[in-house]
């Protein structure tokens, strides 16, 4: 964001009018969204305490009760320096008893640029702010707006108002919930400088991010691919799911592959339009078509998983979806991921191939796929989609409710459907995350409680319905806007 602002002012925008813009379209926001209260700007000594004291001077003009308390003052001869001398209003010292004596909090202190943790009187005024509203101006201070973690402290806002794009913090947890409702703003900066800036990290959705595969008149099953299933034993419903998840995502064929006569007779009493077999892993992969794999659901993080994935990515041209058992089968040796399209493990799979997250998710993602050379699909609320080669999609819109058994087999089954159709690793991953959230999403309008993983599958239609019809006209690049 530093860097457009620069290109910005570069090309001729003064500094001090993006400043006005962003100060006004946060006090629109609070004349919108909060009644005329005692209303306390806290402003720190940037460009972010630069907005506060812009809209300080705004919400006073509107006939607010205002007071500004300066953390700092800002560098003389800065654009934050002729906002702070055009405000005429109230000074109060900075700290937490004005605070408390406040209606409305604006949080003008530190930005999403903040590279220390927060701490003394700047942590206690930041602290007093719970239980009280709270206008955040970018971020809540203390949010840091790369990763979503807290540095040191960061207030509850129930509203914030960020500029241009939004940015990772916006979307990373706990960044997002304590950005309470994100409003993201115009403030005149042009969108040519994101031809110079170059985002890697994009909010996932449906559009230029990714589309989902057309099929002319003349498809085939076999034109929409034919996905195979590594079956397990002891936890058959997992293939299924996989199975499932994926004929519901349009792979042309589904095939489970079970390691014995006694479990292949459990599979085939599931859904009749699955293929079952007993055919030997050499015998499969002799087949051209099966070009798609899928496996680790169900199967025991061991070595006979290992050995089947690597003769499966070493047998040429087949794509491997890697969940599970398969990922933890490679705790210790994420070079024994090599040559997997998609990885899809959660925080503690990862962790066991690939180390501790340690706070910085899309950082932990893109180094697992630069090391692995496959797409990393890292799991969670705040769902990381990693490419080995820098690009990374941050996936919001997954509910609560997705928190079951089995969810994960039904997303490894999406994805392994949409290599199949045809679309490139990182945006079948991208798309099978955005389609298992919406599908969750479309569940609960028809009911708001129980879901289990076998219901995503039979919302997988209206997720898919909704993809195909969301067409924004550009990327959605941390970010572009809608």
């Amino acid at each position: 964001m530093g860097r457009a602002d620069s290109l910005a002012i570069g090309g001729g925008i003064p500094g001090i009018a993006l400043m006005e813009a962003a100060g006004r379209a946060v006090a629109r926001a609070a004349l919108r969204r909060f009644r005329p209260c005692r209303t306390l700007v806290l402003a720190g000594p940037g460009n972010n305490g630069g907005d506060g004291y812009v809209a300080a001077r705004l919400l006073e003009q509107a006939g607010w009760p205002v007071a500004v308390a300066a953390l700092a003052p800002p560098r003389p001869g800065s654009d934050a320096a002729l906002a702070a001398a055009r405000w005429r209003g109230p000074m109060v010292p900075f700290g937490p008893d004005p605070v408390a004596r406040a209606g409305l909090v604006v949080d003008a202190v530190f930005g999403a640029g903040l590279a220390r943790p927060v701490d003394g009187i700047a942590a206690a005024a930041l602290d007093a702010c719970a239980g009280r509203p709270v206008l955040a101006v970018d971020v809540p201070s203390g949010v840091d707006g790369a990763t979503g973690q807290v540095r040191g402290v960061a207030p509850q806002a129930a509203l914030t108002v960020t500029f241009f794009r939004l940015k990772p913090g916006h979307l990373l947890l706990p960044g997002r919930t304590l950005c309470g409702e994100t409003l993201l703003a115009d403030i005149g900066l042009p969108a040519s400088v994101l031809v110079a800036v170059a985002p890697r990290t994009f909010a996932n959705g449906p559009g230029a991010l990714w589309r989902l595969p057309e099929h002319g008149p003349a498809a085939h099953k076999y034109a929409r691919g034919h996905l195979t299933v590594l079956g397990g034993a002891a936890m058959t419903g997992a293939a299924r799911l996989v199975a499932g998840a994926a004929r519901r995502a349009g792979a042309g064929l589904v095939t489970i592959a079970a390691p014995d006569a006694a479990s292949a007779a459990v599979y085939r009493c599931g859904d009749p339009g699955t293929i079952v077999t007993e055919e030997p892993l050499a015998s499969l992969l002799a087949d051209p078509r099966r070009r798609v794999w899928v496996l680790g659901p169900g199967l025991a993080p061991e070595p006979a998983t290992r050995a089947a994935l690597r003769r499966i990515v070493e047998a040429g041209g087949r794509q491997a979806v890697a969940d599970a058992g398969a990922v933890t089968a490679c705790a210790g040796a994420p070079e024994a991921l090599r040559g997997a399209a998609v990885l899809t493990p959660h925080e503690g799979e990862f962790a066991r191939v690939f180390g501790p997250v340690a706070g910085d998710r899309p950082g932990a993602a893109r180094r697992a796929a630069a090391l692995t050379g496959a797409v990393v699909l890292l799991k969670g609320p705040d769902t990381v989609i990693a490419a080995p080669d820098g690009r990374a999609a941050i996936n919001a819109n997954a509910p609560p409710s997705l928190a079951t058994a089995g969810s994960g087999d039904v997303l490894a089954g999406i994805i392994g459907a949409l290599l199949a159709r045809g679309m490139a690793p990182f945006e079948a991953a991208c798309a099978g995350a955005w389609l298992h959230g919406a599908a969750a999403g479309a569940a609960a309008l028809q009911q708001p409680q129980g879901l289990i993983a076998e219901d995503l599958i039979n919302f997988l239609p209206a997720a898919l319905s909704e993809a195909c019809g969301a067409c924004p006209s550009r990327p959605v690049a941390l970010g572009y806007t809608r």
